[in-house]
């Protein structure tokens, strides 16, 4: 191995060791508690050194955000290669995205639950194919509606919204461990989003409006902005 590798293996090495520190203290003490110098402290460098990696706390937010965010598109492909039908297609990137926080707590939490990160729309190219994975959803929620299996009047963006909260809720709800013992929380999951959808086929009275702007990709929240959430 030249001098060159060993320089760039010895760089990563301490930037995913920055990463890590970061991600637990930001897991355990809130983003909005931590500063470069206790990241710094956790790996035992000086907070100079760091800077040399990271200008500040929110590139490494950011860093991290784009791993999870990765994380979730993968999780979140569709693997029936369009051969579902639009309704089940909606309800398995939904649900992927329930089991997205039981597969990545620690990403799901610092991205969708803290609110006092920073919004990834303040680097909003580098999160583009956030933006993709919502509008894939919203696509095959609007042939939903096209083809008269969702009778509910409003938006492929509304019923994005409608869907994911109710998703976004439940896997805040494991997460906070605010089930009782013997409750389950998969079982709840699943109900919920049975009986949305099955709402929206039913034709309910949809009184939620989306904004029109729809920038902010995934659930209610991502870092307290909208995923549209998602």
């Amino acid at each position: 191995m030249g001098i060159r590798e060993r320089h760039t293996r010895a760089r990563e090495t301490v930037r995913r060791a920055i990463l890590n520190a970061a991600r637990t203290l930001f897991l355990a003490e809130g983003y909005a508690n931590v500063s470069m110098r206790k990241i710094a402290e956790r790996i035992e460098y000086s907070p100079g050194a760091i800077y040399s990696y990271f200008p500040g706390k929110e590139d490494i937010f950011f860093a991290l955000a784009e791993e999870g965010l990765q994380s979730l598109r993968v999780h979140c492909a569709d693997e029936t290669n369009g051969q579902a039908s639009p309704l089940e297609q909606v309800r398995i990137a939904f649900w992927r995205f329930y089991t997205f926080s039981k597969e990545q707590p620690e990403y799901f939490w610092l991205i969708f639950v803290d609110s006092a990160a920073p919004r990834i729309s303040r680097d909003w190219e580098r999160f583009s194919f956030v933006r993709d994975l919502r509008h894939n959803i919203e696509h095959q929620i609007q042939r939903c509606v096209d083809e008269g299996m969702f009778r509910a009047a409003g938006s492929a963006a509304s019923i994005f919204r409608i869907v994911s909260t109710a998703m976004y809720g439940a896997a805040v709800f494991r997460l906070s461990h605010r089930l009782t013992p013997g409750e389950d929380a998969d079982a709840l999951a699943q109900d919920l989003l049975d009986a949305t959808l099955a709402g929206l086929q039913s034709g309910i009275d949809v009184r939620f409006r989306a904004c029109s702007d729809t920038r902010e990709a995934l659930p209610a929240t991502i870092s307290g902005e909208e995923l549209g959430a998602p």
